[in-house]
């Protein structure tokens, strides 16, 4: 009696193995998430601010970067602007009509930032949207077209560098 009941206990091990398994050998390759295409380009002569795998990779490197530039210096430029990205890449609405917004599984953002378990705290104050203009807080300096400065009157010196970002962007003349 002992040797069925270990038999049977063996066969039913074996079974419930093999229906687990069954998944893995089934799917032999992970589904990627589905990307969406931007909507416009950066330039004339290029598509994104930099090559695709590129931004992959290093798109929050880039995005801390553009942070700290505008953040502690001030300057504001479009090459890795979060604002850029967002104008660029995710819709106005979605397929029924609602406005797109990060909880949305099809925003360009959380498509892939929910494959890969990702949390995203940008939009705890960015919009996650896209917007036509930028908006400047009421105790900033409104800056003009041809200024990159929100605080131009600091008297602070810039750099030979920001200067060489400023005209390559035409906001200096």
């Amino acid at each position: 009696m002992a040797v069925m009941y270990n038999y049977v206990r063996s066969l039913i091990l074996l079974a419930g193995m093999a229906l687990l398994g069954l998944p893995l050998v089934a799917q032999s390759e992970t589904p990627l998430p589905v990307i969406p295409e931007a909507s416009s380009r950066f330039s004339a002569e290029q598509a994104c601010v930099e090559p695709t795998e590129e931004m992959r990779k290093n798109h929050m490197n880039y995005i801390l970067h553009q942070r700290d530039e505008t953040m502690h210096k001030g300057i504001r430029t479009r090459q890795h602007s979060l604002e850029e990205c967002i104008n660029c890449h995710v819709p106005v609405e979605d397929k029924d009509g609602q406005p797109m917004r990060i909880t949305n599984k099809d925003h360009f953002c959380s498509s892939c930032h929910t494959y890969a378990a990702v949390k995203v705290d940008c939009f705890q104050c960015h919009a996650d949207r896209p917007v036509k203009t930028t908006a400047f807080h009421p105790l900033t300096s409104q800056a003009s077209e041809k200024t990159a400065f929100h605080h131009s009157d600091a008297g602070e010196t810039v750099s030979a560098d920001t200067l060489e970002v400023l005209a390559e962007e035409g906001k200096l003349q």
